[in-house]
């Protein structure tokens, strides 16, 4: 039987926990992100996923509030085209437009940098960091390897997570040739991409660095030197791992453009899916499944802005970028062998 002295600490009791069932059951506010730059398709894209209303999984849960469109980059012909037509289409998806980055990190909890151009990235990265928010830089994360490192020496100096990647790197037909069980353990890599440049940007860092990102993706980090064959027709770039694996990269200027790979492993040798589908099987390529463009980048951008880690390291970030410089250095030297740690030094003083 029940001891009347003892209900007002049970009466207390359930009020708790109904109290606390309640506060549970309701939905937590969205994290509230913001958009830096609107030059860039991809700012909108985003914003499409992210504020769906039936965005489900780890795409639920983040609402994109508001944009500082920045200028457009005057010698970035794709710059001035595109900023007037993204200003117009992100708004229809409820994101207000704000006249400064100030008021951008006041209102929002984690930050997306999407200007094309790469030379302003430090100095909006800076400002972003400097407040404190989480931040994804779109690729290029800077136009020279200098920037880059001075970004990322910052985001460990304030203690604020950041990461930047290429949508390229979360294409399930690349990601997945890692431990693809028809090649087992990837002994060398050649990937094959487009390579257009812009004379303000280191050459691979404007574009070709989707497709190195993907040589990093089903390699892994460790390369110790890089090396450079150059003509109109084509960059091709070799870079020899610590563990002796080798990887390439054929950056194409002419001819039929096409993004994928050949993979080498110890159990087989198989083509690569192509951008935005899955991995082959028996070395066909499905392109009937579902298309995974900017969706499969954007949920590790999602968890990333609830509190989960970066999915790319700093130090594997740095070392991509290392890569291109040193196959810019090999290029300018006729082709010589070039050290990457050589150059990532080089660019830390």
């Amino acid at each position: 039987m029940l001891n009347h002295r003892h209900l007002p600490a049970l009466m207390a009791g359930l009020a708790f926990l109904f109290s606390s069932t309640g506060a549970n059951a309701a939905d937590p506010k969205p994290v509230r992100v913001g958009v830096l730059g609107l030059d860039n398709y991809q700012a909108v894209a985003y914003t499409q996923l992210f504020n769906d209303p039936k965005a489900a999984g780890d795409l639920a849960g983040l609402r994109v509030v508001a944009a500082f469109p920045a200028e457009a980059s005057p010698d970035i012909p794709e710059s001035v085209e595109s900023l007037p037509k993204w200003k117009a289409e992100i708004v229809k998806f409820g994101v207000e437009l704000v006249g400064s980055v100030d008021e951008l990190v006041r209102r929002c909890d984690a930050v997306m940098i999407m200007s094309l151009d790469g030379r302003k990235h430090l100095e909006q990265a800076t400002q972003v960091l400097k407040a404190g928010k989480r931040l994804f830089i779109g690729r290029p994360l800077a136009a020279s390897l200098t920037d880059a490192v001075a970004i990322m020496k910052l985001a460990e100096q304030t203690k604020t997570p950041c990461w930047t990647s290429s949508q390229h790197r979360f294409s399930p037909g690349f990601f997945g040739m890692r431990d693809h069980p028809e090649v087992g353990r990837v002994l060398g890599c050649d990937v094959y991409g487009g390579c257009p440049t812009e004379p303000h940007h280191a050459e691979l860092y404007w574009h070709g660095v989707h497709s190195i990102e993907t040589l990093y993706t089903i390699m892994g980090p460790g390369c110790v030197s890089v090396s450079c064959t150059s003509t109109p027709v084509a960059e091709s770039v070799t870079g020899t791992w610590e563990d002796g694996r080798v990887g390439t990269y054929r950056g194409i200027k002419k001819g039929a453009l096409k993004y994928s790979a050949t993979v080498f492993g110890d159990k087989g040798v198989s083509v690569a899916g192509v951008y935005g589908h899955g991995v082959p099987v028996k070395g066909v390529v499905p392109t009937g499944d579902k298309y995974m463009g900017y969706e499969g980048i954007a949920i590790e951008m999602a968890k990333f802005f609830k509190g989960g880690p970066a999915p790319v390291s700093a130090a594997e970030t740095l070392e991509i970028f290392a890569f291109m410089e040193a196959a810019h250095e090999s290029k300018r030297q006729k082709g010589a062998i070039v050290r990457v740690a050589d150059v990532l030094e080089k660019a830390r003083k």
